[in-house]
């Protein structure tokens, strides 16, 4: 017996496995270990290798704990985000069911809305509100159904899907796993209906206890993962995925609503972000209604956050050059801070 083999071996007594993946291992390893004479035993040591390290890498019995205090729910919601009740009243009410039934599968929940609108940062405080890890896969232009669902072992580079490597990163089998922009999958209609089927093996109930990753080539229980989608729209995608999600709308932000979100959430974010205190750098209050309308019609408020971010930008660049010792905007110097705006 060579010593790779026996460091293979070892490798796998310290993972906690199921039994019929381990025995499956043990038949690949002897039969390696047949293969070492030969010419081509290196290059199938490199593979059997990989495969070992993905498996051992994988969180097989590995759950966290939910936390379902809704007071808990509540309080992470409303510190993270401002007004969208009625999205956040809906969130609450799945978490409720949760707390009340913790056999039933979670939610498939979509949410859908404008770009910027809050979606992604939705799903955040959900898994920080249930103590979950959080993984994002964007699904806008993805290119092969093999991105999902992996690829043989057998062939050269292969490797696991995004799903088994999002869970494997997290090192939790219980993740919150946010799917973004499902409505962008590519236009090409046999690609499409490909990737919208391994979606509904994944998010299916009835079937993914058992998902098979094409490189694991070992049914995985995905059961206890909790899926978010995201859509800008639901007109492209299939009636049979749509059947399976819950839907929650978000609608578009008021001026007034920018102007607090802007002041209580954004502002204080770029004081982090750019290291600038309130003492050195601060926004008059009337001047945050000209920051919001040279904007025009943008339904969230990404492209807010970044305009106060350049602004902040300038400023901790005269603040360093010692140019001010602290600044304060006003609607008589703002032209300054944003000259490509006016």
């Amino acid at each position: 017996m060579t010593e790779d083999i026996k460091k293979l071996q070892d490798k796998l007594k310290e993972v906690d496995i199921p039994e019929e993946l381990k025995e499956k291992l043990d038949l690949l390893i002897t039969r390696l270990e047949r293969m070492s004479k030969f010419e081509n035993y290196s290059s199938e040591y490199e593979t059997l290798s990989r495969y070992i390290n993905v498996i051992s890498e994988y969180p097989w019995n590995k759950y966290s704990e939910d936390n379902l205090d809704l007071e808990h729910a509540k309080y992470v919601l409303d510190k993270n985000h401002f007004g969208i009740n009625n999205v956040k009243e809906r969130v609450l009410e799945y978490l409720a069911i949760m707390n009340l039934n913790r056999d039933q599968a979670a939610p498939i929940i979509c949410f859908v809305g404008l770009q910027g609108i809050g979606k992604t940062t939705m799903s955040k405080s959900i898994s920080e509100a249930l103590g979950r890890k959080f993984i994002r896969i964007s699904l806008g232009g993805m290119a092969s159904v093999l991105e999902i669902r992996g690829q043989s072992k057998v062939n050269p580079d292969a490797e696991e899907g995004y799903i088994i490597k999002s869970i494997a990163r997290a090192g939790t089998s219980n993740p919150i796993i946010l799917l973004d922009e499902v409505d962008k999958i590519s236009d090409e209609a046999n690609l499409r209906s490909g990737i919208f089927a391994a979606l509904l093996e994944i998010l299916d109930p009835e079937q993914n206890t058992s998902f098979l990753d094409h490189y694991l080539d070992f049914p995985v229980d995905l059961s206890k993962a909790m899926f978010i989608l995201t859509a800008n729209n639901l007109g492209t995608i299939s009636s049979a995925l749509l059947d399976r999600l819950e839907i929650i709308r978000f609608s578009s932000y008021t001026d007034e609503e920018k102007i607090v979100i802007a002041k209580e959430y954004l502002l204080p974010k770029v004081y982090k972000e750019t290291g600038l205190q309130q003492n050195l750098f601060k926004i008059d209050e009337d001047v945050w209604a000209n920051i919001i309308r040279p904007l025009g019609y943008e339904a969230g408020i990404r492209e807010l956050e970044r305009t106060i971010m350049a602004i902040a930008r300038k400023v901790a660049k005269q603040i360093l050059l010692k140019e001010a010792s602290s600044v304060v905007i006003t609607n008589e110097n703002l032209k300054a801070y944003l000259p490509e705006r006016y």
